[in-house]
């Protein structure tokens, strides 16, 4: 196998220990870490010399870089994401023990609804990383028909009511192509009734849309009344938004070295006021299992080559419901951060639940 694809074969216990020093010391301290520090930080026995051929072997797999005003290195996101993925230490330290039972407090304790707990949610995270918070509103299971019914009205126009999960009655207005007497409303509605009952309707009109391709020539007139009348009922369906997400602590990078660059920075709001981007990673987020982190360029956005995202998904009765993270620079404090995030998404669900 190809050090591109397990770079752990290319890295002996050695070469692994000085790159968890390096990346931990960039980290800590934003600068490029030298030989003497890496010697006097690793516990090792280990030359100048030594630590300097280690060096350049990290730094030819792609996991270390020499900017040009020092003979020290840095992690490149390559390096980040060995360390996250290999190099990282899960335990937590008591003080971080600490401020997840004061996350836990104010969660509990907070007497807002969903809406308002989500941006408790975001500003916690953003207080307590110092990096921006960001949390997705809760997505509303859609709705089901239960029963619906069809009465006519003057100029070809039909007055549709629906009622959805048993209780939440819906009445809107269609146009048709011509007049439809009461009987064929009700075998319309009858048809309807006996078929979509328990669906969505994006599920009636996917259905009734193969049901149209596959069997058009054996429909008789009340198939296709129904579904001439359900396809104008979903065409008035208003489009879903997505997802949407609150932010809090954006400011927190603009005192960031790495983020400090007026036209990055500049970029970066834009992106956050635009959504579209974030909202991408996010969605990947939702539908996957358990923490997951875009390192710089692996996000796919130019914008966030800078930047990296740690997210985790949290639940409800309903399961997965939102996803929440935080925005910072590459150099973030990911031993840190990431239990975090992780432990915050356990405690939003369990506060969201409380309230069910």
């Amino acid at each position: 196998m190809s050090a591109e694809s397990n770079p752990s074969e290319s890295l002996n216990e050695r070469a692994q220990h000085l790159l968890r020093v390096l990346v931990q010391s960039y980290i800590r301290e934003g600068q490029p870490v030298g030989s003497r520090a890496l010697s006097r930080d690793s516990g090792l026995s280990l030359s100048s010399a030594t630590i300097r051929n280690v060096m350049a072997d990290l730094e030819e797999l792609g996991f270390v870089a020499s900017p040009h005003t020092s003979a020290g290195r840095v992690p490149t996101d390559r390096g980040y994401r060995f360390f996250v993925d290999a190099l990282m230490r899960s335990d937590l330290p008591a003080a971080e023990a600490t401020e997840f039972a004061e996350l836990r407090e104010q969660l509990d304790s907070a007497i807002e609804g969903p809406k308002s707990l989500i941006a408790t949610a975001s500003r916690l995270l953003s207080q307590v990383t110092h990096l921006a918070g960001v949390v997705t509103v809760p997505i509303v299971p859609a709705a089901t028909l239960t029963q619906v019914e069809f009465l006519g009205l003057s100029e070809n126009r039909v007055l549709v009511v629906m009622v959805f999960n048993n209780r939440e009655v819906q009445n809107r207005v269609i146009q048709l192509s011509r007049h439809y007497a009461p009987e064929e409303l009700r075998r319309a509605a009858n048809f309807l009734n006996d078929h979509c009952r328990n669906r969505t309707l994006a599920q009636v009109q996917a259905e009734l849309v193969q049901l149209l391709r596959h069997t058009q020539e054996s429909l008789n007139q009340v198939m296709l009344d129904a579904i001439t009348m359900a396809q104008r009922i979903c065409e008035q369906q208003t489009p879903s938004e997505g997802i949407e997400y609150v932010i809090a602590g954006e400011t927190n990078l603009m005192g960031l070295a790495e983020l400090s660059s007026v036209e990055k920075l500049k970029r970066l709001f834009e992106a956050f006021n635009e959504q579209r981007d974030i909202l991408h990673l996010l969605d990947q987020s939702l539908r996957a299992d358990g923490v997951q982190i875009f390192i710089g360029h692996e996000s796919g956005y130019q914008i966030l080559d800078d930047c990296s995202i740690v997210t985790a998904p949290y639940s409800s009765g309903d399961g997965v419901v939102g996803v929440l993270g935080v925005i910072g620079p590459t150099r973030m404090a990911y031993e840190r951060v990431i239990p975090i995030v992780d432990v915050t998404a356990k405690l939003l669900g369990s506060a969201l639940n409380s309230r069910r």
